[in-house]
């Protein structure tokens, strides 16, 4: 058989998008995926599952909440069956339009898994050999069980996957690990009404951000009944038919905590067990990540990574765009541009939800690079507290010159939509100043940021 032009392996938003944009530069395209379903894991057991299931009780929430607004809502529980249901229909709707995507004639789909035999060569699961050109490994990402928590290993427990299958709701739940998925679905468990104890290892929950924003979310996790733990060594988990028991200690005291059930929720790993990189020549990072270049390429210039699988965030915009830059990259088109990680952005779906985009304060202080900042809180915003939305507060970073915007960090009500408005002006590299000439609407959220802005334009004119 003629060699492909690009061999994909993994049909997640990274693969997808590779073969996609390969095929539009008319190359000869196999992909290989050897899930039962296809997808990826935004389609299947991330994004979008979560982002249902989260939507659905923060209306729940709300409606528990209606005395606070004035209405007489008797009321408001979580109808499982129904819920998982509703879930089960919008996945599956993606998932169709994924696998029609795939099966579309664009592309030659093959049902099974790959591994390398040698730097232009994979045997599939079936005994078939392909052979391309080039290749992109999309292969994503899987649950984690760190070896270094006693009895974890030997402990029955809950993945997220799990956790967003359950048509019941469970009595109990100790969760393990304070990422973004642990603090989602934590949340998510609380609401439908399981007694939730959150166990982390870190000073703070969601420790990648600053720790004002994570104080934020860990103050609404408490006012919301959930037991959370920081600081904490895991000294043995041990599990049986009555459900599981944790011993540790938090911030040097020494704490027992009980549940129905156990959610391993301590992160992910790259997925690339099977693969036999080293028969390619492809090297990974000391962390499992396959190591890539500005380009996506790895260290075999002829192999491209993208998504979960390299990182350095787990984002699925971002392997969108790892995946169309590989592909372009790979056959030659002119005038590229590395991905911008100026521009990253960042959302966690807890309520309230936290934000970011571009550079931090943490990142620029350790830069030495200067900078001016101002925030301002949630609660003295008019929009914001006849919304009861009181948690957090907007930042705004810039430099202190030119006041060109360096990077915003929300926190607070709909903090995943109004870091957006700071989206094309970083692009843009648009000041202060020009974010202050466009209108800003009242009474809405988003005019809560001409107040940061103002600020730092005043300390610029001075």
């Amino acid at each position: 058989m003629k060699p492909y032009d690009l061999l994909v392996i993994g049909s997640g938003s990274a693969g997808f998008n590779a073969a996609r944009t390969a095929v539009s530069l008319s190359k000869r395209v196999a992909i290989v995926d050897g899930a039962k379903q296809l997808g990826g894991l935004c389609i299947l057991k991330g994004c979008m599952p979560s982002k249902t299931l989260l939507y659905a009780t923060e209306v729940l929430h709300l409606a528990q909440k209606g005395k606070t607004f004035g209405l007489k809502i008797p009321t408001a529980t979580v109808d499982m069956k129904a819920l998982h249901a509703r879930k089960k229909k919008i996945i599956g709707e993606f998932a169709d339009y994924r696998l029609q995507a795939l099966d579309s004639g664009k592309y030659d789909l093959y049902r099974s898994h790959a591994r390398f035999t040698g730097p232009h060569t994979v045997t599939l699961a079936d005994g078939r050999t392909l052979t391309a050109d080039k290749f992109l490994i999309g292969t994503g990402s899987k649950v984690s069980v760190p070896a270094a928590v006693p009895g974890l290993a030997t402990t029955p427990f809950w993945t997220s996957d799990d956790v967003l299958d359950l048509d019941f709701v469970p009595e109990s739940v100790i969760v393990l690990g304070g990422g973004i998925v642990a603090c989602e679905l934590a949340q998510f468990l609380r609401r439908i009404g399981s007694k939730v104890t959150l166990i982390q290892r870190s000073k703070n929950i969601l420790k990648d951000h600053a720790p004002s924003a994570s104080e934020v979310v860990q103050q609404a996790f408490r006012d919301e009944g959930i037991d959370l733990h920081t600081d904490t060594v895991i000294e043995k988990i041990s599990g049986g038919k009555n459900g599981v028991s944790v011993k540790f200690t938090s911030h040097g005291k020494p704490v027992t905590r009980r549940a129905k059930f156990l959610f391993n929720a301590l992160g992910r790993e790259p997925n690339t067990t099977g693969l036999n990189l080293a028969a390619a020549g492809v090297k990974t990072t000391p962390a499992g990540r396959i190591a890539v270049n500005k380009w996506q390429q790895t260290s075999a210039k002829h192999i491209y990574a993208g998504g979960d699988v390299c990182g350095p965030h787990d984002i699925v915009h971002l392997a969108v765009a790892q995946g169309e830059l590989a592909a372009r990259h790979a056959f030659g088109l002119k005038g590229l541009k590395p991905i911008d990680r100026a521009l990253l952005l960042n959302v966690v779906f807890t309520d309230p939800p936290l934000a970011t985009i571009g550079a931090q304060e943490s990142e620029l202080a350790a830069s030495k690079e200067p900078f001016l900042v101002a925030s301002y809180p949630f609660n003295d915003h008019g929009k914001s507290i006849l919304m009861e939305a009181n948690y957090g507060y907007v930042k705004v970073i810039a430099a202190p010159k030119s006041g060109r915007i360096l990077g915003a960090e929300i926190v607070g009500r709909d903090a995943g939509e109004l870091i957006h408005i700071f989206s094309a002006p970083l692009a843009m590299k648009a000041t202060v100043f020009d974010l202050l000439r466009a209108p800003w609407y009242h009474p809405t959220l988003a005019e809560i940021l001409t107040y940061p802005l103002e600020e730092i334009a005043d300390q610029i004119k001075g």
